[in-house]
């Protein structure tokens, strides 16, 4: 079914998003921007996790999330243990949001309206994985760019 597939991929690229968090060297680099860099690993890191709950979270597992995307962009030095006590949260409430959907669901609209339309769930959850990924990337450039021994 779409949705064991759907759990399996934000599982293992959230799980990627936390080796990267962890792998970073020295904590102090996560906030480091440099020249055309706009945005730092943590603060894209916070952006995922914000993201994914005020979405998946509020419109599937219902958390009643509030969202603070000012935050997730102007929040800095977050301890990384806390970065990844928050990752590992977001993957539980992935699971807990993925579980309540069935193929029949999968053709509704998406229960949180994020765009000026209305889209459906499948196209809905295909287009957030594939912004966890984008961001995953660049977090992953940014750690081999900044955090260099």
């Amino acid at each position: 079914m779409i949705t064991e597939t759907f759990k399996h991929l934000y599982k293992r690229d959230l799980q990627n998003l936390h080796t990267e968090i962890e792998l970073y060297q020295d904590e102090k680099n996560l906030w480091i921007i440099d020249k055309n860099i706009a945005n730092s690993g943590g603060n894209l890191c916070l952006h995922l996790i914000g993201n994914l709950n005020a979405y998946i979270g509020v419109g599937l597992a219902k958390t009643g999330y509030k969202r603070q995307r000012d935050l997730e962009f102007s929040l800095k030095n977050v301890p990384k243990r806390e970065l990844l006590e928050k990752i590992e949260a977001t993957i539980q409430v992935i699971e807990k949001g993925l579980d309540s959907l069935t193929m029949e669901k999968m053709k509704d609209d998406f229960p949180v309206l994020i765009w000026e339309k209305p889209t459906e769930m499948e196209w809905t959850l295909v287009h957030l994985l594939s912004h966890l990924n984008y961001h995953l990337g660049q977090i992953n450039y940014h750690r081999r760019l900044i955090d260099k021994e």
